[in-house]
């Protein structure tokens, strides 16, 4: 089961760790993305979302308090969804659809990564983590 458990954390973390390395290393142009979707301050923005992608990401590969890793990456997604992929202010049905598809997809990997805080707050055993759940709900 704990390799069962491993392979699924390194499947779940390769979209954040790529996208978190993305925001930090073309923070210029996805600012400007990020800027036409009206996100306030948006270089720092796509910086502070890139160190939370990594940060939680690494914290669930690594189970190091990879509850609290997996409530991160709830908070980029979530405001992720409204913020940069609001389907319903959309006029042209391409755009809608894409964006629709990108919210539904941030919505369900928040709800993903909301089981598996849920997960790592209530198991005892979590084995081949380096450090226990840093919440507790059993």
């Amino acid at each position: 089961m704990d390799v069962v458990v491993l392979i699924g954390r390194i499947l779940f973390v390769v979209l954040f760790l790529s996208s978190g390395i993305g925001h930090l290393t073309q923070a210029d142009g996805m600012a400007g993305y990020a800027q036409s979707k009206g996100v306030p301050m948006p270089k720092l923005a796509v910086q502070v979302s890139g160190v939370v992608l990594v940060l939680g990401a690494l914290m669930v590969l690594f189970g190091v308090w990879a509850d609290l890793g997996a409530l991160l990456l709830v908070v980029f997604l979530l405001p992720t969804a409204f913020l940069m992929h609001a389907f319903w202010k959309e006029a042209d049905a391409m755009a809608k659809q894409n964006e629709m598809i990108q919210f539904n997809k941030d919505v369900s990997l928040a709800g993903a990564a909301l089981a598996l805080f849920a997960f790592f707050a209530h198991t005892a055993e979590l084995g081949l983590t380096v450090t226990g759940p840093l919440f507790s709900l059993g």
